[in-house]
């Protein structure tokens, strides 16, 4: 088998439930946001009395904040993430709550002092604020617009500018559903590929890059950019995120 099968291979084998990108340990790096979300999200956690985790993921980021409140509720679409995040949230005492996608959050209104979300599918801003108290918060780290579109292109070709994920929309969404936005941060961050297997990997588990992603489906233009990469080095891309900061009046 040659080395490029050898590091399909891997890339396709390898697991993908939750949210934990250690696999790419020694085959791939991304810059971190300068803003921490995770100190952001331990220092709000530990100030309020009820709250919510919209898309937690495998529940990796929010297990690691040292001082949960009394009622820490997390929600998650995909199936496989869910057995992992209820594992995963244990040791926070948080509640793992299977929704479906794009479907109105299971929680009565003015449930929350704070809902939070890294990165989620879809921000559904009138049920956020709908289940805000008065004076609660939103804080969300968020994919931006065009976000890894080296990636993407070096598999799909050219494509048009990036119509969505802006910042401007989202501000415009939280006012228009009531919210007042306090904060509003972005970033352009590094993302560095060291082999085809780390690309096939980071494919399969970050959908959006590469929607109807699969070796088989994209194995010449894997093969292009295997040679790319040993010809001239890591493969660079970079991602784009933002930080917004919502509060209900």
């Amino acid at each position: 088998m040659s080395d490029f099968e050898d590091l399909l291979a891997e890339g396709a084998a390898a697991p993908v439930e939750g949210w934990d990108f250690a696999w790419l340990d020694g085959r791939a790096s991304e810059e971190r946001p300068p803003w921490g979300y995770a100190r952001l999200l331990a220092a709000r956690m530990a100030d309020v009395d009820a709250a919510l985790d919209i898309d937690t993921g495998g529940g990796e980021v929010l297990a690691g904040i040292p001082q949960p409140p009394p009622l820490l509720v997390a929600t998650e679409a995909w199936p496989p993430n869910v057995a992992v995040a209820r594992r995963t949230l244990r040791r926070v005492g948080a509640t793992v709550v299977q929704v479906a996608e794009q479907s109105p959050l299971p929680f009565r209104d003015g449930a929350f002092d704070l809902v939070v979300s890294r990165h989620p599918v879809r921000t559904w801003w009138d049920e956020i604020a709908r289940v805000l108290r008065p004076g609660g918060s939103y804080l969300s780290q968020q994919i931006g617009p065009g976000t890894m579109r080296e990636l993407s292109e070096a598999v799909l070709g050219p494509l048009p500018p990036p119509a969505a994920r802006h910042p401007e929309q989202a501000v415009a969404a939280a006012e228009a559903a009531g919210l007042t936005v306090v904060d509003l941060r972005t970033a352009t961050l590094r993302a560095v590929f060291q082999d085809i297997g780390a690309v096939v990997w980071f494919l399969r588990k970050v959908i959006w890059t590469v929607p109807d992603f699969t070796v088989d489906r994209y194995r010449p233009e894997l093969r292009r950019l295997h040679d790319r990469i040993r010809s001239e080095g890591p493969f660079v891309a970079h991602a784009r995120r933002f930080l917004i900061d919502a509060r209900r009046p």
